[in-house]
């Protein structure tokens, strides 16, 4: 039987790969450049919900297919939820020169932040003696089918620590530690990351969906 088509309302191949990683088998996931789409779909929502469900509605309304989107990002408790829906823009948002590697300078800005605020001990796990700051990464996905709009949401909670590990991953990777591990995200490798990543969880409940509606 053939296959289904999802549109994904991004051209990230890391969100792509993950994605198709997990709902491959159930559903044909096309990004936006495979169903001739190049504009610059807006971001203008104060919050992950808002942004995902303007990018899926988009992308409904103007090529008529159903569609998911995800908006993502890095919440520090010690900065009352920042970066948020900033993320990848945060070097930008605070003035400073983000050069030829977004994600570095993002990470950059970030900390230079937080070495302003002392660092919480951290008693658990493997980091356990260490020092650093409280954070979750979150993903809400938003599906748009037919008429109807569907929200899945997933967060791992961790913390932020004082140097970049690891080559692996992207954004924040460098510097964030889930919870229960003692390495970085860019150190875990993508199998063991796309297993227990915010975007791996609201996918998981989102595929859980789409298999009862098959």
């Amino acid at each position: 039987m053939e296959k289904k088509t999802l549109v994904l309302a991004s051209n990230n191949a890391h969100k792509l790969e993950e994605i198709r990683a997990v709902l491959g088998s159930m559903y044909e996931i096309k990004g936006l450049k495979d169903i001739g789409c190049h504009d610059d779909i807006p971001e203008t929502g104060n919050t992950f919900e808002a942004n995902a469900l303007q990018k899926a509605l988009y992308v409904k309304e103007h090529f008529g297919m159903d569609c998911f989107a995800d908006d993502s990002g890095l919440q520090v408790e010690a900065l009352n939820g920042e970066p948020g829906v900033y993320s990848a823009r945060y070097a930008a948002k605070n003035g400073k020169s983000v050069g030829d590697n977004k994600d570095d300078a993002n990470m950059d800005a970030l900390l230079e932040k937080l070495n302003a605020i002392p660092p919480v001990a951290i008693a658990e796990g493997p980091l356990a003696g260490s020092e650093g700051w409280k954070a979750c990464f979150r993903t809400c996905i938003v599906l748009v089918q037919e008429e109807e709009k569907y929200y899945f949401d997933g967060i791992v909670n961790g913390h932020i620590i004082r140097e970049k590990r690891g080559d692996g991953g992207f954004g924040y990777d460098p510097i964030f530690v889930p919870e229960g591990y003692g390495e970085t995200f860019a150190e875990l490798g993508t199998e063991v990351k796309n297993g227990i990543s915010h975007r791996a969880r609201a996918v998981a409940k989102l595929a859980e969906f789409l298999k009862k509606e098959k």
